[in-house]
C-alpha cells in the first residue's frame, strides 16, 4: 500500500512539474543579432497559454514601449504568443513576457536582442 502511495504521489509531482508554460523558442532567438527589424516577436511555449492573463511586450534601450500592444495567441497554435512591431531602428531590445498556462500557472522572463550590425 505504501509502495502505491508513494508511486501515485511521485506520478503528481511529475505532472505538476511540467504543468508551466515554459518558453521553448522566440524569434527572434534569444540574444541573437538581426539584420533587418522583425515585424513581430513570436514565443513558443511547452503547452496552450491563457491569453487573458499572459503578456508580451517588447522595449527599446530607452525602456520605452515600441511593440503595436496586439499580443495574443495564434489562431492555430494556443502555445504560440504574438506581438507586432512597426519599423524598428537599429540598437537593442528588451522582450518581456509572463506566461499564464490554462491550468493558471505562471511563469516569466525576458530576453535582448539587437537590430543591426
Amino acid at each position: 500500500m505504501r509502495r502505491c502511495i508513494a508511486g501515485a504521489c511521485m506520478a503528481l509531482l511529475a505532472v505538476a512539474a511540467h504543468a508551466h508554460g515554459f518558453l521553448e523558442r522566440a524569434e527572434p532567438r534569444v540574444g541573437s543579432q538581426v539584420q533587418a527589424a522583425p515585424a513581430e516577436v513570436k514565443l513558443w511555449f511547452n503547452e496552450p497559454l491563457e491569453i487573458a492573463f499572459s503578456t508580451l511586450t517588447v522595449l527599446d534601450a530607452s525602456g520605452r514601449r515600441v511593440d503595436r500592444a496586439d499580443a495574443h495567441l495564434d489562431a492555430h497554435n494556443k502555445a504560440l504568443l504574438r506581438v507586432s512591431l512597426p519599423p524598428l531602428a537599429p540598437g537593442v531590445y528588451t522582450v518581456h513576457w509572463r506566461a499564464v498556462s490554462i491550468d493558471t500557472h505562471v511563469t516569466q522572463g525576458d530576453f535582448v536582442f539587437r537590430v543591426g550590425p
